[in-house]
């Protein structure tokens, strides 16, 4: 069968990712397959080309972040009426996601087209629309022409739900699309194990050009941080998705304090909040407590230590708002000690800017980034050294002391990406590269490149 693959997003960018299989000859009657739907951040472009809706036989999610289902609102208010299939537990959280973000929309993309379109009624159509399923399990997708290609979906390791996508076309062709890939790193979630074959492959590319840092583990470096933060005072700022990071560093964080409970080294950390600032992050947490039977392992068992990953004495979670202001002007005039998880991943919305407009210019703060930032998002220029940064058009000094901690990352690196490719029994007859920024593409092709003369590697971003 005959297939054409655009690229609606992520094609030179890590966000809006949304990728439309056509299914069909050219200039004929063509079904279509809609592979996420995001929203942009940062300097990401908008979509290159039209949807059309009449021709999309089925959604299909990979995981819940925003930039994979943001632009599902628009599409809903455009009329789409095509099923929508992910994992039980994406099935959970996508509309918990998009409600948040539906009613904090000072920085959403299509305000101005849902200003009419009363939410619930969105949210409604999109929980009539979702089809869960379990991992391994092919499920038939019926075209128009009365055959069927078939889907399953696979553990990504990415976020809690996450998968990637096996698509059996009717002549036995298979596509795989990765969505996003975990590292193997989480203390939570298990690495991906490859598909067994792929005539294309569909890859992300988010680190294809860098290495997740080696030796000592993420929860030691950490705590170093956390140390030297506590003998000079301030708050500690950790700007986190509201799924998988918090979950990841509230995991983390419960090791050192359990550590540190074993030790002598008590004094300095029992009195030290962990403040989950971020109420979507509270209802996501308690939808990971709900789905720790697909927790690795190592946390299962501290389970049945007596121990809780996700929720210990020491987690405070604020939910009100007013209580967030209060703890903002508390921490900006005491400069006492306190972690502080709040949501906006990428430090351009949430309540996060509020407590950097606060404690930015005080040396004291330490802030650390533990996932990728996008170019054009406050903070990637964090990341970059700027002395001074805007936010929500206030001029702020930086004297903050600014970490990034790639262990965090939910995305595999490049030797795990390559890893990915290598564990198939047959290795993909030709990769597209997707979600990466055009370097990081080029040098996860060339990589490829090396793995088999009789793989065609392509990068998107060379192709717009």
């Amino acid at each position: 069968m005959s297939y054409q693959l655009i690229h609606h997003g992520a094609a030179s960018g890590v966000t809006g990712s949304c990728h439309e299989l056509r299914l069909g000859p050219a200039g004929g009657v063509q079904d279509s397959l809609l592979i996420d739907c995001g929203q942009f951040q940062g300097e990401d472009g908008a979509t290159s080309s039209a949807i059309a809706l009449a021709r999309v036989r089925a959604v299909l999610l990979t995981h819940a972040h925003i930039d994979h289902i943001g632009r599902l609102p628009e599409l809903l208010s455009a009329g789409l009426s095509a099923p929508i299939y992910c994992s039980e537990a994406t099935a959970l959280l996508a509309p918990v996601m998009l409600a948040d973000a539906l009613r904090h929309s000072s920085g959403w993309q299509h305000a101005t087209i849902l200003k009419n379109a009363a939410i619930d009624p969105l949210l409604q159509r999109l929980a009539h629309l979702l089809r869960p399923l379990p991992f391994a399990q092919w499920q038939r997708l019926p075209l128009r022409d009365s055959s069927a290609l078939y889907m399953r979906l696979q553990p990504a390791g990415h976020i809690l739900g996450s998968a990637y996508l096996e698509l059996r076309l009717p002549d036995d062709q298979v596509v795989v699309f990765s969505g996003d890939l975990g590292s193997g790193r989480s203390a939570l979630l298990a690495a991906p194990q490859s598909p067994e074959r792929a005539d294309l492959l569909v890859l992300e590319s988010t680190y294809g050009d860098r290495l997740h840092a080696q030796g000592e583990p993420r929860h030691r470096q950490l705590k170093a941080i956390v140390e030297r933060s506590l003998r000079d005072g301030g708050a500690i700022l950790i700007p986190a998705f509201s799924i998988g990071r918090t979950q990841e560093l509230l995991c983390d964080l419960e090791q050192i304090l359990s550590e540190v409970r074993s030790r002598e080294e008590q004094w300095c950390w029992r009195d030290l909040p962990v403040v989950i600032d971020s109420p979507l992050g509270a209802d996501v947490t308690r939808l990971y407590r709900r789905f720790r039977r697909v927790w690795r392992k190592e946390a299962q068992a501290r389970l049945q230590a007596g121990r809780h990953p996700l929720d210990f004495s020491q987690c405070v979670t604020i939910a009100d708002h007013g209580a967030h202001e209060t703890l903002v002007h508390r921490l900006q005039q005491s400069g006492e000690p306190a972690i502080i998880v709040a949501g906006g991943g990428m430090c351009q919305g949430g309540r996060i800017v509020n407590y950097l407009k606060a404690l930015l210019p005080d040396a004291r703060t330490d802030v650390l980034l533990a996932g990728f930032q996008a170019r054009g998002t406050p903070g990637r220029l964090l990341q970059s050294g700027c002395s001074s940064l805007w936010l929500e058009g206030v001029e702020v000094a930086v004297q903050a002391q600014i970490h990034s901690l790639s262990g965090y990352s939910a995305h595999a690196d490049q030797q795990e990406l390559l890893a990915f490719v290598r564990g198939m029994a047959s290795r993909p007859q030709s990769i597209r590269l997707v979600h990466g920024e055009p370097e990081a593409q080029r040098a996860l092709a060339a990589q490829l490149r090396q793995l088999g003369a009789g793989i065609a590697v392509s990068c998107a971003c060379d192709e717009r």
